[in-house]
């Protein structure tokens, strides 16, 4: 290990042997892809080599028909939605481009990246998290050891189900090489609905009105005033279900229309969190929808700035100050992800909210067996 602190391999074969070779000489590795997310977590300090994983870079393969592509993980999150955009297919779950909350130009996030952190757009509400469009993958563990979990088929029983085990790890389990990922057949038509004026308990009423009827609400959100239902689908069909959602509401505010020029605004404004852009600290909040409103009672009383997606399940918080806030969301029944932060508060703060005793002991456990030296843990999460 000695001489760099950066390594850029191309091959399995030249991953296994930088991972042998790391926990021989008790060496640390950071897996980076797009480099998005490189300022979520603490700072990295002391002899960490960084691990650039854009070599395994490209499509392997893609089937239209059977919904399914195969990909590597360094490809850029941009080109494999280009590419399934000629298809007239999309990746359901809405992938976040975290690059604009850290002041980056959107489209340096990897595919990899994305499944690794297990992040999701507005539309994962009605069409699921990142894990559950991800049906196998091929790595390699802190072991050196090269393996495949899942497969190439929607319905997969073999085993364990590590490519879901694979989202939201971080890139602390193993390296990925290659991902076997779902993909579903985009929208003829996308219409946004709005309603003006609400309350955030109002807000929250309306949201789980429409998503609890027929209309099919594919992403809900709300802002400033501003209540957004998102209908996708056949022409005919979206007319019917807005029509449905203008009696089913009509005794809570009326049913406007944006054209698409403001819709692609609003929405677009949920995946870059722009109208928080200028918080010194910036949260993800995960919290009961029906406990939002009381929650954003609280974090006003703060001084904290929020945006509300999947509705009302997600809260995105912009705070000046620590302020308590992880206390006041666990009174609610949630979780809090400190995302954006000063170098010197990342290292205080930490990143993930805190775990509970025991889901703390069983995730050790999980790293230890994939990882059992630490060859992945650099410290971003508190691991050291």
């Amino acid at each position: 290990m000695a001489g760099s602190l950066s390594a850029s391999p191309q091959t399995v074969a030249e991953l296994v042997a930088l991972v042998e070779t790391a926990r021989a000489d008790k060496a640390r590795l950071a897996l980076r892809g797009g480099g998005s997310k490189a300022a979520f977590g603490a700072p990295i300090t002391g002899p960490v080599m960084t691990v650039d994983m854009r070599g395994f870079s490209g499509i392997v393969d893609y089937d239209p028909a059977e919904l399914v592509l195969t990909v590597r993980p360094g490809t850029p999150l941009a080109e494999v939605e280009t590419l399934l955009r000629a298809h007239g297919q999309m990746l359901a779950f809405e992938p976040f481009d975290h690059g604009p909350i850290y002041g980056l130009a959107s489209g340096a996030a990897t595919v990899g990246g994305v499944f690794a952190a297990g992040v999701a757009g507005s539309r994962r509400l009605s069409r699921g998290a990142a894990r559950d469009h991800l049906l196998g993958l091929s790595a390699v563990s802190g072991r050196g050891e090269a393996f495949v979990a899942g497969a190439k088929v929607t319905k997969n029983v073999t085993g364990y189900d590590l490519p879901k085990l694979a989202c939201g790890s971080w890139g602390r389990l193993f390296a990925l090489t290659e991902l076997h990922v779902k993909t579903l057949p985009r929208a003829e038509m996308q219409q946004t609905v709005a309603l003006d004026g609400l309350s955030t308990p109002a807000a929250v009423l309306a949201m789980s009105k429409a998503m609890g009827s027929q209309a099919s609400v594919a992403a809900a959100a709300h802002q400033s005033g501003l209540t957004v239902l998102r209908l996708e689908g056949f022409a005919p069909s979206v007319a019917a279900r807005r029509a449905l959602l203008a009696a089913l509401l009509a005794d809570i505010a009326p049913l406007r229309v944006l054209d698409d020029s403001e819709a692609d605004a609003v929405w677009q404004s949920f995946a870059t969190v722009a109208a928080l852009g200028d918080a010194p600290l910036l949260w993800r909040v995960v919290v009961p929808a029906a406990h939002a409103p009381g929650l954003i009672e609280a974090l006003e009383m703060t001084g904290a700035r929020w945006l509300m997606d999947w509705a009302g399940g997600l809260l995105w918080v912009g705070s000046r100050v620590d302020g308590a806030i992880r206390a006041l969301v666990e009174a609610a029944g949630g979780h809090a992800d400190l995302l954006r932060a000063a170098a010197d508060l990342r290292a205080q703060i930490p990143a993930r909210h805190p775990q509970t005793p025991g889901v703390s002991a069983l995730e050790t456990r999980v790293r230890r067996a994939f990882d059992p030296d630490g060859v992945f843990e650099t410290g971003r999460f508190g691991e050291i």
